[in-house]
C-alpha cells in the first residue's frame, strides 16, 4: 500500500503512520524505481487497523478474538514474517544448519545459546515394553505422567529451574521414543543410533527436523501449553497438554495422512499427478500443501527437502517425494508444507512408522516449554470471554 492508502486505512495522519512504522507495528520497504516513496504492508495495515477497533468496541474483539491469524497473547519466541520463521530474532532454518538442539532450546527458554538448560539429572526408561504395543503419544503421555509425579524439581517454576526440567522433559521423550535407557550425547544421536544405525547423515537431518519443528507461534497445541502452564501447571503437565494437543487429526495428526498418500501413490503404477487428479475427482483432499501463514512456501519443508538433497541426492525416495511435491504444487498451486517433508524425511532415512509424529512431538515439545517459561513469567491466567450465542433467560 503507498502511504496516503495506509493513513486513509487507518484513519490516521501520516505522521502517525511514520510512528507506527519505527515502533515496529508496521513493515514498510522502498519501492522499486527511482521515487523515494516506500509502500506499506497491507497485512500490518489490516491487524493494526482490527486492533484500533477492537480496542474502541470489546464486543467485537471478542467476538474475533480467537480466530486465525490475529495474536491472542503478546509473546517474544517467535515470528513468521514474510516468508520466514525467526526464533528471537535468528532464522529458524539457519539455526537447523548450525546449531545444536540445546542451543536452540536454550535460545528458545533463556534467550541465549549458552543458557547451560542440559545441567541437570536425566531421566530414562526402559521401553515401556508394556505398553511397546501402542504409538508414541500415548506411550509418551504414561510415562511423562508417572516420572512427572515423582520429579519434586518440577515445582520450581522459576525460569532457569523450569527449563532444566525441559531438558529433562525432551531427553525422557527420547528414551520413550527411541526405546532405550542409553542416552547418547545428543538428541539425535540417541533417535538416530535407535532408528537408523547405519546411516550416518541420519542424526544431522534428524537434529534439522527437531529444530524446524521447535515453535511455532500460537499453533493450537502450543496455545493449550500455555493455557494450562497460566493455571500454574508444572512442565510435565504442560507437556502432557501439548502432546495431546498434537495428535490431533488437524495438528500433528496430518503426518499420518501424509504417510498414507505417499504409501498409496507408491504402490500405484502410472502417473503421479494422474493419481493426484484422480483422488481430486472423488472429492477427497491432498494433505501436506499449502500453509496460510507461507503463501510462498513453507520454508521449514524448503530447508529440509535441501538438506536431503545435500546428504541423499539419488536416493529413490527423495526423487519419488519430490514428483509428488511438484505434481501436488501443479494441481493445487501450493507447495509442500512440514508435514510433508517430515514424512518425505522419514522415507528417506527408513524411520520406523509414524516417526514424522514423533520428530514432530519431540521438536514441539522446546516450543511448549518455552511458552510455559514465558507465561509462569506473567503470573496470570489465561481467561477468555465467551460470546453467549443461546437463549436469553
Amino acid at each position: 500500500m503507498t502511504a496516503a492508502e495506509a493513513a486513509k486505512a487507518l484513519a490516521v495522519n501520516r505522521s502517525t503512520l511514520y510512528a507506527y512504522v519505527s515502533r515496529g507495528f508496521i513493515r514498510s520497504e522502498a519501492r522499486a524505481g527511482k521515487t523515494r516513496e516506500r509502500r506499506y504492508s497491507r497485512e500490518d495495515v489490516e491487524r493494526l487497523k482490527r486492533r484500533n477497533e477492537e480496542r474502541r468496541d470489546p464486543e467485537k474483539a471478542a467476538s474475533h478474538a480467537l480466530q486465525w491469524g490475529l495474536p491472542i497473547l503478546e509473546s517474544a519466541i517467535t515470528l513468521i514474517a514474510n516468508g520466514k520463521l525467526y526464533y528471537r530474532g535468528h532464522d529458524a532454518t539457519e539455526l537447523a544448519r548450525t546449531r545444536s538442539i540445546e542451543e536452540v532450546a536454550s535460545l528458545i527458554w533463556n534467550g541465549t545459546f549458552d543458557g547451560n538448560v542440559a545441567d541437570t539429572q536425566l531421566h530414562v526408561v526402559s521401553g515401556a515394553s508394556a505398553v511397546d504395543h501402542l504409538p508414541f503419544i500415548a506411550r509418551a503421555q504414561s510415562v511423562v505422567a508417572l516420572v512427572g509425579a515423582s520429579d519434586a524439581l518440577a515445582y520450581d517454576l522459576r525460569p532457569h529451574a523450569a527449563a532444566q526440567c525441559g531438558w529433562r522433559i525432551i531427553n525422557l521423550l527420547s528414551s520413550v521414543a527411541a526405546e532405550t535407557p542409553d542416552l547418547a550425547d545428543t538428541i539425535e544421536e540417541t533417535l538416530a543410533n535407535a532408528w537408523a544405525p547405519k546411516t550416518k547423515p541420519a542424526a544431522t537431518l534428524i537434529r534439522a527436523a527437531l529444530i524446524l519443528c521447535a515453535d511455532h507461534e500460537l499453533n493450537v497445541s502450543s496455545f493449550t501449553a500455555r493455557c494450562v502452564a497460566s493455571a500454574g501447571s508444572n512442565p510435565y503437565n504442560v507437556v502432557l497438554a501439548g502432546l495431546a494437543a498434537m495428535e490431533g487429526s488437524k495438528h500433528g495428526g496430518i503426518t499420518v495422512r501424509v504417510e498414507e498418500l505417499l504409501s498409496s501413490l507408491h504402490r500405484k503404477r502410472g502417473s503421479v499427478r494422474e493419481a493426484l487428479g484422480e483422488r481430486l475427482r472423488r472429492g477427497e483432499t491432498l494433505d501436506g500443501f499449502g500453509h496460510p501463514l507461507y503463501p510462498q512456501g513453507d520454508p521449514r519443508a524448503t530447508t529440509l527437502f535441501a538438506l536431503m538433497r545435500d546428504h541423499f541426492p539419488k536416493s529413490p525416495e527423495l526423487t519419488f517425494a519430490t514428483e509428488v511435491a511438484q505434481a501436488g504444487r501443479e494441481l493445487l498451486g501450493e507447495r509442500p508444507t512440514v508435514d510433508f517433508a517430515l514424512v518425505a524425511l522419514a522415507r528417506v532415512l527408513r524411520l520406523p512408522p509414524a516417526a514424522p509424529l514423533t520428530l514432530f512431538a519431540i521438536g514441539r515439545t522446546i516450543g511448549w516449554i518455552g511458552h510455559a517459561i514465558e507465561q509462569y513469567g506473567r503470573n496470570e491466567i489465561i481467561r477468555p470471554r465467551a460470546r453467549y450465542t443461546g437463549e436469553m433467560p
